[in-house]
């Protein structure tokens, strides 16, 4: 007798979130979270303060234990001994110590993570080259600038070599030139099939980095998809015109509502099914002697999805 034929059993992806909630009290900070995270994605969580980020990530690494809901890293629930073994976190908030070394923490946190001697070594070496801080190693982290103590932070979270990155606002409150250089590491990550979660408060961040989006409102995933399949989703075909105009006043306000538009930060937005409508807005504003100073047209983009989805900008 011929054995019968075994279908192959799928590989488990890198993050699997289902229905993930966390309450504190009556607010629901996370309301039935469902992701997914494809091997080698990055894959950015977008939101305002308050929408569920940080809560989400902290549910999946452990910091915070969810009311319902799983979180499974290739299979294994997030809380288990193979999941946190896979899984690195680079918190929003900088976890080091100030009188160690940079080479003492990446000790401290390489022994945390039970790696041995000739393991932490050859991880110590190479997380310093990849975070650009070799020449400081045997210096004292109290002396460093915050890009340093950010590309130090991020290195700390993944002195065990994780196959599964969440990475946290890594870049806050550094300046350009340092958000560059996280860039460039992120990006080197990216090339070694890392899967990662990458949450951020600036859009062209996402832009640049992430290969999906999902964005998260009041503790929801309201959206999610490709930068360009969030813009079709929302837009179609249609295109955004920018009106500035030299006083606002409630006969303005009204105007602009009458004609489907919306204010956002002094700024008139309207979405028109086809360029050549901009003609009809331009001579209805003369016609109520409006008086225009600025107008622009342009096709919507990833921000223009998230004011269109949550009303508010990212930062708020």
């Amino acid at each position: 007798m011929t054995a019968a034929a075994t279908t192959p059993t799928p590989p488990s992806l890198p993050l699997r979130i289902h229905d993930l909630v966390k309450r504190f009290g009556e607010l629901t900070a996370v309301n039935g979270v469902s992701l997914e995270l494809n091997p080698g994605e990055c894959l950015g969580l977008l939101g305002p303060n308050g929408a569920g980020k940080s809560t989400l990530i902290r549910s999946i690494v452990g910091r915070v234990i969810p009311d319902s809901g799983t979180a499974l890293v290739f299979g294994s629930p997030a809380d288990s001994n193979q999941a946190r073994m896979a899984l690195g976190w680079v918190p929003q908030d900088l976890a080091l110590y100030p009188r160690l070394t940079c080479r003492e923490n990446l000790e401290a946190f390489g022994q945390y993570h039970g790696l041995s001697r000739t393991s932490l070594n050859g991880a110590i070496t190479s997380c310093l080259d990849w975070a650009g801080l070799a020449d400081r190693a045997d210096h004292l982290v109290s002396s460093f600038s915050g890009g340093m103590k950010r590309r130090l932070n991020m290195a700390a979270g993944l002195i065990h070599s994780p196959k599964v990155i969440l990475m946290d606002e890594p870049t806050v409150g550094v300046d350009p030139q340092s958000r560059n250089r996280i860039f460039e590491m992120i990006e080197k990550l990216r090339t070694q099939g890392i899967s990662m979660v990458y949450t951020t408060h600036y859009m062209e961040e996402a832009e640049r980095l992430c290969d999906r989006i999902a964005i998260i409102d009041h503790g929801r995933i309201i959206a999610q998809g490709t930068k360009e399949d969030l813009v079709t989703d929302a837009f179609a075909s249609r295109s955004e015109v920018f009106a500035r105009f030299g006083k606002t006043d409630e006969s303005v306000s009204a105007w602009v509502k009458e004609r489907g538009g919306a204010f956002d930060n002094g700024i008139a937005r309207f979405t028109l099914e086809r360029p050549t409508e901009i003609a009809s807005l331009l001579e209805s504003a003369a016609a109520a002697r409006h008086e225009l100073v600025d107008v622009s047209l342009r096709k919507p983009n990833l921000e223009s999805v998230f004011l269109h989805l949550t009303g508010r900008e990212l930062r708020d």
